[in-house]
This record gives structure tokens, C-alpha cells and sequence, in this order.
């Protein structure tokens, strides 16, 4: 084997490795912390430590440590799908790499247009965040999506930049925007403003958090009914949860793999679309064009 080859081959291995070391130190987190408990509990997320502050104390939580590590998985995930790239013999994973930047710049172009297309690796973020974050309930983790705090965060970041592409126009085109179509629900459209972030927190936030609540309630159902069917047999067979084998599973692959992905698509479609249909393209093309002829006649 070349050098070369087998240096690529030991970049490859430690890249894999970084990738799922940080899954692992959540794990270990999760077990040293978490209190022992025999029954199935339904909880948020496990408070790590506090640091105190001025005003108000900030606790460090799973949901915080679980979406760090999520960013440095995706980090070198990212170095992983680039490693080697090379324009006259690609890769399967170069190929991997360039079907996901395509369909991604596809997703962008078709829902926002030409002038959004600097939001590709925004949009894409978002989404791989999303899915990797709901996708921690495969391993035991707790998913950052079913933090409200988290959501929201994120939903208020989209936000400033819905509010900032609104006031392409400057302030007054803003503030004008809310008497559309008539002066009169001018009240209804702040409203309508201000609940923005608060729908796509609360849409994306409860529909994950609502499959982990149904999954744990179903499977503590089926302990009951295992206990109430084969309790009274002595030995093995009265003991081994026979009814929580396989259906826990199926309702894992909904709510866990189908509804995680579903909801981060979702919320990167609402971002693209609010952003996309706020910004008053028409106008601010009028504006800057106003603006250029204004100059030349300085000139």
C-alpha cells in the first residue's frame, strides 16, 4: 500500500472517529448524570450544572450539550464527505457530497429565487441540525428539538431575518406594510408579525416532543399489560416485557426517523418562505434603481 493511500485511509479512520466520539461523551453524560430510576419517567432535560450571573443564574442543560455535539458530528462529517476531493476521479462520497449541495441550492432556488441564493448553507444547516438533533432518541439521548429554548432560538433567529429583508425599503416601507390591504387591520397584522417565531417554535417544538411523550406512555402501556397478561407466572416468562418487543420499535421509525425528518424539512420551507415572501423584491428593485439613476446624475 502507498504512502499516500495509507495516510489518506488514517485521515479517513480519525475523522469517522471525531464524528462519533462526541455521541459517545453524551452518552456518558447522560448515564452519570441521569438519577437511576425503574419506572418510565417523562422529563425534560437533564440540568448539568449552573453558572451563576448577575441577573439571572444560567443553567448548562442536556439539550445545550446535545446540540453542541451535534455541530461537531455534522463539523466532521462535513471534513469527512469533502476529504479527497477531486474533479477527474470522484468518490461515491464526493458524489454523496454533491447530489446533497444540488438538491440543496434546488430546494433554495425553486422556493425563494436567484436573489436568496447565499441562503443555501443557512437553509442546509438548518435542516441537517434539525434532523440529527431529533435523531438523538435512537441512541438514548435527549433531542435538543424537544427543548422549546432550543426551537425557539432558532425561530427567533429566523425571525431577524425575515424583519431584516422587510425593511429592505427602509423603516417607513415597513411600517406602511402593516395598514396592506386596508389601514384598519393594521392590529391584526402585528399580531400576525410578532407570532411568527412563536408558530414555528411551538409547530416544530411539540410535534417532536409529542411523539417522545406518546412513544414512552405506549411503552409503559404495554409493561402494564405484559405484567397484568403473564405476571402471575413464576420464572422468566413472567418477568421479560414480551409485549414492549417490536411495537416500541415501529412507532421509534415514525416518530423518530419519518416525523424528525418531516418537521425539519417544515421549518427550513417556513423559513424560506417567510423570508422569500417578505422581502418586497418589486420595490426595493425600484428603489435601487432610483438610487443608481440618482447618482449618475450626481456624477
Amino acid at each position: 500500500m502507498k504512502s499516500e493511500e495509507r495516510s489518506f485511509r488514517i485521515v479517513d479512520a480519525l475523522l469517522l472517529l471525531m464524528m462519533i466520539i462526541p455521541f459517545l461523551c453524551g452518552i456518558a453524560l447522560h448515564v452519570m448524570f441521569k438519577p437511576s430510576s425503574d419506572d418510565i419517567e417523562i422529563a425534560g432535560a437533564l440540568i448539568f450544572f449552573t453558572i451563576k450571573m448577575p441577573f439571572q443564574d444560567l443553567p448548562i442543560t442536556e439539550s445545550q450539550v446535545n446540540s453542541w455535539l451535534v455541530i461537531i458530528a455534522v463539523f466532521f462529517l462535513c471534513l469527512f464527505l469533502t476529504h479527497g476531493l477531486s474533479a477527474t476521479k470522484p468518490t461515491r462520497r464526493q458524489h454523496l457530497a454533491e447530489m446533497a449541495i444540488e438538491l440543496a441550492e434546488n430546494l433554495v432556488h425553486s422556493n425563494m429565487g436567484d436573489y436568496f441564493s447565499g441562503f443555501v448553507p443557512f437553509v442546509a444547516a438548518i435542516m441537517v441540525l434539525s434532523v440529527f438533533s431529533s435523531l438523538l432518541t435512537l441512541i438514548g439521548l435527549y433531542p435538543p428539538t424537544s427543548d422549546f429554548n432550543v426551537v425557539a432560538g432558532w425561530a427567533l433567529l429566523v425571525f431577524i431575518l425575515i424583519t431584516y429583508y422587510k425593511m429592505k425599503c427602509g423603516p417607513v416601507h415597513y411600517l406602511k406594510s402593516f395598514g396592506d390591504p386596508v389601514p384598519f387591520l393594521a392590529p391584526l397584522n402585528i399580531i400576525s408579525e410578532v407570532a411568527t417565531p412563536i408558530s414555528m417554535a411551538f409547530r416544530h417544538y411539540g410535534n417532536v416532543l409529542s411523539g417522545s411523550v406518546i412513544s414512552v406512555l405506549v411503552a409503559a402501556g404495554l409493561q402494564g399489560l405484559t405484567k397484568l397478561a403473564l405476571g402471575r407466572i413464576e420464572g422468566f416468562i413472567g418477568e421479560f416485557p414480551f409485549f414492549q418487543i417490536g411495537i416500541p420499535a415501529i412507532l421509534s421509525i415514525y416518530f423518530d426517523l419519518f416525523s424528525g425528518c418531516l418537521q425539519a424539512f417544515i421549518f427550513a420551507m417556513l423559513t424560506m418562505l417567510y423570508i422569500a415572501t417578505g422581502f418586497p423584491e418589486d420595490d426595493y428593485k425600484e428603489k435601487m434603481k432610483k438610487k443608481k439613476m440618482k447618482l449618475q446624475k450626481e456624477n
